[in-house]
């Protein structure tokens, strides 16, 4: 399904004039930045949240948020407007897998039942009394067994998708499930809540250096479909030698119709850990996360540092996704972990020293982007370097870093790994207008790549083959001045790629 969803398809307008709202102090709420006021912000959410009322905070208030166990649950529109929130972690919490703010429907889940379903499959015969999101698993398949530093034995084969009333899916399905061992339908509300405005400000944790690494969460945590939150700024400050990770500030879990509008979330500083190879790796930590989302957007969002800050982690991260969008955004790294199925696009956008990272089916479009880090597309070799379907690259600027040889695309795969699922490169690609800038490396570049030598060493055949490119379309090429385009470092990729070549 193409992902052209606009505010007034999703039913974004807001909805009838209130007569009331609810405000924190109304509950015993002092902001003053010093008095926990979560007691309180909690209580106010309740009395909301049962009389259908909106929440608006007072202008210039600084809400403290402590270190108590303690959840608001937001189900009604939410305007935080130019308040401040103190979230100090610095000296450890009760829970610090609590959210701080989880934006949930109060409808209770539908009973459903689906015995089987097939890849691709489109449609049920089956008519819930209204839309829902449904969420299926087979615990006795493994999928995304991961190599590398993060080896493990992988997922279980789990996804999202729409269900509507009429029985049309909306995320056609992934994967082929000839059991279903658990199976959730939660109902999709006909208006969109939004939460808007806040000024959040994290004081990060700081653990010992000879603590376990924990992930924290301490977030704003989206599960009800249908939810825009737009204007949300979060900084992070406080940040030690070493630390724990965070999930994400903004993330969304289980829901469909999800945007995050003109936010700006920091990234974190990158910390290391002994992974299970033995060997240390980097701990991902961001700011913002979705997972099992369908038709997730993000629409002008920031982060709040330095895009090429190397020392700094993220910021997007996602897992098991179903058509994702980012427009007008300027982001480190857009990344999708395990899998995105249908549309994932970038647009519009700037994007730093991570650029875009994938691996899943569909249609990768990338248009009208700035790239300014080491790699343009990473098809995450962890997880096999695998994009079953099209790539289309269309009025790309590449400022290619002091010192980097440009590869388009990055992926390795020798097929001696079994990922739980068939491994490929890209069927086709399109490159339609693609601009390398050289001004960084005072015309040294010489050529640029296309693939890599993506098969490695690999001789003979492989257990877990790895399928190539069939057909590589390139026009509006445009290089530094005695450069030239090699099609891949590998013969082999050379002579099974189809190549079409345009002024």
């Amino acid at each position: 399904m193409s992902l052209c969803l606009s505010l007034a398809a999703l039913g974004m307008a807001h909805g009838q004039s209130r007569t009331s709202v609810v405000n924190y102090e109304a509950f015993g709420a002092k902001g003053d930045g010093v008095t926990d006021d979560m007691p309180a912000i909690r209580k106010a959410h309740e009395h909301a949240n049962l009389h259908g009322l909106p929440v608006r905070t007072k202008p210039g208030a600084t809400y403290h948020v402590g270190t108590k166990a303690l959840t608001a649950i937001i189900a009604t529109d939410t305007d935080w407007g130019t308040s401040k929130f103190i979230i100090d972690d610095s000296k450890g919490v009760e829970d610090l897998n609590r959210s701080i703010f989880e934006v949930r429907s109060l409808s209770k889940p539908v009973p459903l039942k689906i015995d089987r379903l097939k890849r691709g499959q489109t449609r049920l015969n089956i008519h819930p009394p209204t839309d829902v999101l449904v969420y299926v698993e087979n615990d006795k398949k493994r999928l995304f067994i991961r190599k590398g530093g993060n080896q493990n034995s992988g997922s279980t084969q789990k996804e999202v998708f729409v269900l509507k009333k009429n029985g049309t899916i909306i995320g056609a399905i992934d994967w082929d499930y000839d059991q279903i061992t658990k199976l959730t339908a939660e109902p999709i509300e006909p208006n969109v809540l939004t939460v808007k405005g806040g000024h959040f400000i994290s004081i990060a944790n700081q653990p010992k250096p000879d603590e376990k690494s924990r992930y924290w969460s301490r977030n704003i945590s989206i599960k009800r479909s249908k939810t825009l939150i737009e204007g949300v700024t979060h900084r992070v400050t406080g940040e030690k030698d070493f630390g724990h990770p965070y999930r994400g500030f903004l993330a969304a879990d289980k829901c469909a119709y999800v945007m995050y509008r003109d936010c700006t979330v920091d990234a974190k500083k990158v910390y290391s850990k002994i992974g299970n190879a033995g060997k240390p790796v980097p701990m991902g930590t961001y700011g913002y996360h979705a997972s099992y989302v369908v038709d997730f957007r993000m629409m002008n969002c920031r982060m709040g540092n330095d895009i090429n800050d190397r020392s700094r982690w993220g910021v997007v991260a996602t897992n098991f996704m179903k058509n994702m969008t980012v427009e007008n955004s300027a982001l480190s790294r857009v990344d999708v972990h395990q899998g995105v199925s249908g549309e994932y696009i970038i647009r519009n956008s700037t994007l730093g020293h991570a650029g875009v990272n994938a691996i899943g089916r569909g249609n990768l479009i990338v248009e009208n982007v700035t790239f300014q880090g080491g790699s343009m597309i990473n098809f995450r070799e962890d997880y096999g370097s695998t994009w079953d379907g099209d790539v289309l690259i269309r009025n790309v600027t590449w400022i290619v870093p002091s010192g980097n040889r440009p590869v388009v695309f990055r992926m390795s795969n020798d097929g001696t790994h079994d990922f739980g699922y068939a491994c490929s490169m890209p069927r086709n690609v399109k490159i339609d207008g693609l601009t390398i800038d050289d001004s960084k490396n005072r015309g040294k570049i010489k050529n640029l790549v296309i693939f890599p030598n993506a098969t490695g060493r690999s001789k003979g055949k492989s257990p877990f083959p790895y399928r190539l490119t069939e057909k590589l379309e390139v026009s509006g090429l445009k290089l530094p001045e005695g450069a030239s385009m090699k099609i891949s470092d590998s013969p082999d990729i050379e002579k099974a790629v189809q190549v079409t070549i345009q002024d």
